[in-house]
């Protein structure tokens, strides 16, 4: 039935809000924090995906089905560049919440001492901070990649590039990564 939206008449409110719970609103968590990840602040990311919930709901007629969580990202990439081009300048995309992001991220302790606690929370603040330093084209794949799980594939389409470019950007933002990583760790 989804895949037969933008052939049919106009939908009615009701069966509009029906398909916008079922198709944005179980990825509403991971559109926030993908939209933090290339905004850079929380504040910012409830703005953008305001307007990308706002945006899907009046498009949820073109929605062909498949895969939600990545028609849903595509809006949410689309609003945020959208937004930061009309808020931003150009070349200021990093974050100013580190905090923020390293509560969203998933930690993991492998030892429940303090000392590794520690050790683990300052590793993980490297990491943000090495992410949120990467040109944005290689935190956006990275981000989509490690932490939202997509596809190259999914990828791919959301960003409108050839895969094996999404592969080059997820080579050279991790090779990124280890270079600063390293340098702070030496």
């Amino acid at each position: 039935m989804r895949g037969s939206h933008a052939s049919c008449a106009r939908l009615t409110d009701e069966t509009r809000s029906r398909l916008f719970r079922e198709v944005v609103m179980p990825h509403l968590d991971d559109a926030f924090v993908f939209a933090r990840w290339l905004t850079g602040n929380p504040t910012d990311a409830e703005d953008v995906v305001q307007d990308a919930c706002l945006r899907a709901l009046n498009g949820i007629e073109r929605y062909s089905g498949g895969n939600a969580r990545a028609w849903l990202f595509s809006i949410v990439r689309n609003t945020t560049f959208t937004w930061l081009a009309h808020n931003r300048p150009k070349t200021l995309v990093l974050t100013d919440d580190l905090e923020g992001a390293a509560r969203d991220a998933p930690t993991v302790s492998e030892s429940p001492t303090p000392e590794a606690e520690m050790i683990a929370q300052a590793d993980e603040a490297l990491l943000h901070t090495a992410i949120a330093a990467l040109p944005a084209p290689f935190r956006e794949a990275l981000v989509m990649r490690e932490f939202n799980g997509l596809s190259y594939r999914e990828i791919a389409s959301i960003v409108d590039i050839p895969v094996g470019t999404v592969m080059s950007r997820l080579a050279r933002a991790r090779a990124l990564l280890i270079e600063r990583i390293g340098k702070e760790m030496s």
